[in-house]
């Protein structure tokens, strides 16, 4: 780039001297002009008064004309060597001069000549001396003023050469306007100088004012063609600075790392040193953007940014995408140095960070790569510190992981495992597996959620905590989420009981508002399924992103008649305010809660809370992971509706949860729930001779 501007900064520069000669050519070719025209008019005029004495004293010689040739006297030369012609004597000469004397006693004329008309030959002015004498510097200019005679009857020729040079002389040629042909033209030869000189003062200020009017018309001309010409350079510059810089930050862009990181590579080869690389992830950074606007998330970014600086501020930081960094370590590449600068940023991070009255919490995951010897390349650097990366963000996120060559290995899993997740699309290798939702009022199956399963040739069942967060990652999730809702609502739909209700969970990766209700339609169409047994599964962290749009999406579900359920409740911080936004017809208590349940007196009143904020909404409160009969007791105290666990059924066929139901009757003594193998070895109530013990609530 740097070539195209040097030639043409070039070609600007020769253009402005250009155009500098030509202002300056101008002004000297208009004071010229400007000077001849105003010696024409002032001759002109100085010979006007006496043109009546002229005339007479040409008639005088037109009378006197009788043929003979003319002898040549002093300061004059006759017309022609052979045409007769009255001489001019040195009286009429004298009386010439007296006609144009000045005050000072000095004449404007320094000598006369009269051309006679020719007859038969043409005039020779070479007769004339004053050329010769060396009274006229232009040799043409006798020839002009005798040309003009043809035209006109005044004519004042100055003595000019063509680059603009006056003589001290100019010749005055006057032809009267008489009806004798024999009347005799005259040419003057008269002072030049003298004119010039008390013109001159005049001729400076309009040759200043043209000079001056050309001089400001060129520096405005500049002036633009200055500003033209800067804000080129000003933007070739700041071209110059964004292909090298980030906009946002103003850090280094990804180019300029790897630039800096390939030659760093080299030296570090060179010298045998080692060096580092920190990739650097901004945790979350969508759910700001969703969250705040995506005006905060800038300037949230750019708080980060400066964080960076403030912690790595010898070292190169640069911004590689939206939300990722990276920093280059070439004087510190030890492995302790560089743990405690990781550790130093995470520290920085928590430092509040309040935009527009508001505090976001900066979390970053960093993934640390080390060069130890010249065989590393920057490709592969940056790799491994991806890989780094991608560990820290899978082990809890605001922390720091370090490269190891097992990554290499975990990397190769994922591959082998999105591979196989596209062959298991391919191929229908999936399964569904089914866990059950038990009324704790009455000890009915009210339905099942249903569960993928990747049923792989080779290795045997896959879980989908191995598969799913690599389908996340890949965008298989879609086709796979779309298989699951198919499949659940076609079996579903072949159940015996049509009383059973089946639960879809719809992952955040999967779910796209404007074609997610599309996609439940067109399931519901094809098996054939009651809108009513369907319910759809979703997380807060789905609303938290493009609410509107979500929430609108989740209403034309809800209005097919499908029942939507808030899943993990609670473990977000902005659970109870999506309850505003949307009627969810269930709310799921996470597991994580039900593990404490018993054990932590703050765990008790959260759930306690979630079921009586159920009761007040008229929404059906479902716990996950009930694992013991003390957690199934205190749900059903607190006045929970459904349960569903390992104590009520592992995830398996629905024929297997068919065929074991009832799997725990009351007891016929206590009314209390026991464990699955307890309550089978309790005879059921009528082979004790007793009535069957009605619940204690009505079924919901």
């Amino acid at each position: 780039m740097a070539d195209p501007l040097a030639r043409k900064s070039i070609v600007i520069f020769f253009i402005s001297m250009s155009l500098v000669m030509t202002l300056a050519l101008g002004v000297y070719a208009s004071n010229r002009l400007l000077t001849h025209w105003l010696l024409v008019r002032g001759l002109e005029q100085t010979f006007l008064p006496q043109e009546k004495a002229i005339d007479t004293l040409l008639g005088t010689l037109a009378d006197d004309h009788g043929g003979a040739v003319p002898e040549e006297v002093s300061g004059l030369r006759l017309s022609t060597a052979t045409a007769s012609a009255p001489r001019l004597t040195p009286k009429d000469i004298a009386a010439i001069k007296t006609l144009f004397q000045h005050k000072n006693g000095v004449s404007a004329i320094l000598d006369a000549a009269v051309v006679f008309p020719a007859t038969n030959q043409k005039t020779d002015l070479q007769q004339i001396p004053w050329k010769r004498d060396r009274f006229l510097l232009s040799p043409d200019t006798l020839a002009k003023a005798d040309a003009k005679l043809e035209f006109q009857s005044l004519a004042a020729v100055p003595d000019m050469t063509w680059e603009g040079r006056f003589g001290r002389n100019a010749v005055i040629a006057y032809r009267p306007e008489s009806t004798n042909p024999a009347m005799p033209s005259l040419l003057l030869l008269t002072r030049q100088a003298d004119l010039l000189s008390s013109l001159r003062p005049l001729i400076l200020s309009i040759s200043a004012a043209i000079g001056g009017l050309c001089l400001t018309s060129f520096m405005f001309a500049g002036i633009l063609l200055w500003m033209r010409f800067h804000d080129q350079v000003t933007t070739n510059r700041d071209i110059q600075y964004l292909a090298h810089h980030d906009a946002l930050t103003g850090l280094p862009n990804r180019a300029v790392f790897n630039a800096r990181l390939t030659e760093a590579l080299r030296l570090a080869q060179a010298k045998a040193s080692n060096i580092g690389v920190m990739l650097i992830d901004v945790d979350k950074f969508k759910e700001v953007n969703d969250t705040h606007g995506h005006g905060t998330g800038d300037v949230f970014l750019q708080i980060v940014s400066e964080r960076l600086k403030a912690v790595f501020d010898t070292h190169l930081v640069s911004r590689l995408s939206g939300d990722e960094f990276a920093v280059l370590l070439t004087s510190v590449s030890d492995p302790a140095r560089m743990t405690k600068l990781a550790a130093n940023m995470n520290a920085a991070t928590k430092v509040p960070c309040i935009i527009d009255g508001k505090e976001i919490r900066i979390s970053l995951s960093i993934g640390i790569a080390r060069a130890t010897d010249g065989s590393w390349r920057a490709s592969r650097l940056l790799h491994c510190a991806d890989l780094a990366l991608y560990r820290a963000k899978h082990s809890g996120r605001s922390t720091f992981s370090w490269y190891t060559p097992e990554l290499d290995a975990d990397a190769q899993k994922r591959k082998e495992v999105e591979a196989g997740l596209i062959k298991a699309i391919k191929f229908d290798q999936f399964k569904l597996l089914y866990q059950p939702q038990y009324s704790l009022r009455d000890g009915k199956l009210k339905g099942y959620e249903a569960l993928i399963r990747w049923d792989h040739p080779t290795k045997g069942t896959i879980k989908p905590d191995i598969f799913i967060p690599i389908a996340e990652d890949t965008g298989l999730i879609v086709e796979i989420g779309t298989w699951v809702l198919n499949n659940a609502c076609m079996e579903a739909a072949h159940w015996e009981d049509k009383t059973r209700r089946v639960a879809v969970n719809v992952s955040p990766a999967q779910f796209i508002a404007g074609e997610t209700q599309k996609r439940v339609a067109a399931a519901l169409r094809k098996s054939g399924l009651d809108p009513r047994r369907l319910e759809i599964e979703v997380t807060e962290s789905l609303l938290i992103s493009d609410t509107d749009a979500v929430i609108a999406t989740l209403r034309e579900i809800r209005d097919m008649g499908v029942s939507i359920a808030m899943d993990d409740f609670g473990t977000g911080y902005s659970s109870l305010s999506y309850l505003s936004l949307f009627p969810f017809d269930k709310i799921k208590i996470d597991k994580a809660f039900i593990q404490n349940l018993g054990k932590d007196v703050s765990t008790d009143a959260i759930v306690t809370s979630i079921v009586g904020l159920g009761r007040s909404l008229d929404v059906i409160i479902t716990a996950e992971g009930v694992e013991t009969e003390e957690q199934a007791i205190l749900l059903s105290a607190a006045g929970c509706d459904l349960v569903q666990g390992f104590m009520f059924g592992k995830p398996d066929s629905v024929e297997s949860h068919e065929a074991n139901f009832p799997a725990f009757p009351m007891n016929p003594s206590g009314g209390l729930w026991f464990s699955q193998n307890k309550a089978r070895n309790v005879p059921a109530p009528e082979a004790l001779g007793e009535e069957p013990r009605r619940p204690a609530t009505s079924m919901t």
